[in-house]
């Protein structure tokens, strides 16, 4: 069956907008997706009709209470967890990461070591700098291989001791958008008695993730990266959560998740999240709401891949570009479609404020993948290019931004 790409983009408001002559082509996908009206509607609707804090007897408040409870069984059904129980909801990934490191790390002695990966978001790396400096741990870095662009369990396999408490993986980079085998680096890790905690930002949005089949201990992403609102979420092994300190104030309750969740939540973006999950949901067939998701990220890949190719063919054929990550069309589904070029004399900068100009939104930067910009050699105050796709781009989008940036690098 062909992919509704027309049925899909009348779906997202912002598709159809433009700015002066030029129609919005959106390819900035890596940093946040546009959302689909539903999820607009559910946070306005949440607004005018329900907007209350939680625990009290009258409407509002009611239905807000109900609003964030579904929000959680709807994460749980998204990633495939056990029960809600498990789901942690915040502002953001980096932020959530910084939070539960205090109590991940807090039984963790002198002389204990993290493993952290030169693939990650500064989001899965400042926050294990920081508590190793306050706790005295040490630091153990996990190299990618620059010929497969993925971590390989070799490496991770070498640096392994009986001090390693935590192992922090990358499931899809946000530079190179290259896919690692979690599950593999997973089983490693926990033969070696440290918990693994996993960054799954850039996965999600193409994607499916199931937790338990990873194995992992914890596993974060954020919505606004696959079509919801600006939230971020951590989801815990329930036994490792429930014995975990929380750092919290007195009034906040004991019980899972609401230990790990500080202060009054955003309701109108979890009302917007539920209905993100809906949004994937109405794309697939199945019997269950799980079964509905998974065949919609079965579609939206097999309408993804041919479209990755397509522009890295596209941006290869162009003279002095470099492509930082898989390039082999026969290895696609070992990426997402985030790609990153340099030029060998233009700026990022100045490719990313040109395109912009054309109405071709894309991003420039290091864009906190710093730590793979270092690694690289790539100059951090320059980075690279960013391109990214989503399901609602379509292969003329992608022959607009090939052309612009052959048109580009001609008039050097």
């Amino acid at each position: 069956m062909d992919f509704p790409i027309s049925e899909i983009r009348a779906k997202f408001p912002a598709l159809s907008k433009t700015d002066g002559s030029n129609a919005r082509c959106y390819l900035d996908n890596p940093a946040g997706t546009q959302v689909p009206a539903t999820v607009i509607e559910a946070i306005s609707s949440y607004m005018l009709n329900d907007c209350a804090n939680l625990g009290g007897h009258f409407s509002t408040s009611i239905a807000s209470d109900r609003i964030v409870e579904t929000a959680h069984r709807d994460m749980a059904d998204f990633l495939g967890a056990d029960t809600a129980k498990e789901i942690i909801i915040g502002q953001s990934m980096t932020s959530l990461t910084f939070h539960l490191s205090r109590s991940i790390c807090r039984g963790f002695a002198a002389g204990d070591e993290i493993v952290i990966t030169r693939m990650d978001h500064e989001g899965n790396i400042g926050p294990w700098l920081e508590i190793a400096k306050d706790k005295g741990l040490t630091i153990r870095w996990l190299d990618f291989n620059r010929e497969t662009w993925q971590i390989e369990t070799e490496a991770l396999e070498a640096i392994l001791t009986e001090r390693t408490k935590l192992v922090c993986l990358n499931y899809s980079s946000n530079l190179t958008g290259s896919i690692n085998d979690i599950a593999a680096l997973t089983a490693m890790a926990r033969s070696a008695g440290a918990w693994v905690f996993v960054d799954a930002v850039q996965l999600a949005p193409h994607h499916l993730v199931d937790v338990k089949k990873l194995g992992c201990d914890f596993l974060a992403c954020s919505s606004y990266k696959f079509f919801g609102p600006h939230l971020g979420i951590l989801w815990g092994k329930e036994e490792i959560l429930a014995e975990l300190h929380p750092y919290k104030g007195r009034c906040t309750p004991d019980d899972l998740p609401g230990r790990f969740e500080l202060g009054t939540p955003q309701n109108e973006l979890l009302a917007g999240l539920s209905a993100t999950v809906d949004y994937f949901a109405s794309l697939g067939n199945g019997n269950s709401r799980r079964e509905k998701i998974a065949a919609a990220y079965r579609a939206c890949i097999d309408y993804e891949e041919p479209l990755t190719n397509k522009l890295i063919d596209g941006l290869s054929a162009v003279s002095g570009i470099e492509i930082f990550g898989i390039t082999n069309p026969n290895r696609v589904h070992e990426r997402v479609p985030t790609v990153s070029i340099r030029h060998n004399v233009l700026d990022p900068s100045a490719m990313a404020k040109t395109l912009a100009e054309q109405g071709i939104f894309v991003w420039h930067g290091h864009n906190y993948a710093y730590e793979p910009v270092k690694f690289l050699g790539i100059p951090e105050s320059e980075g690279v290019v960013r391109i990214g796709l989503a399901h609602y781009n379509t292969e003329s989008e992608v022959t607009r931004v090939v052309e612009a940036v052959g048109a580009m690098v001609n008039g050097v």
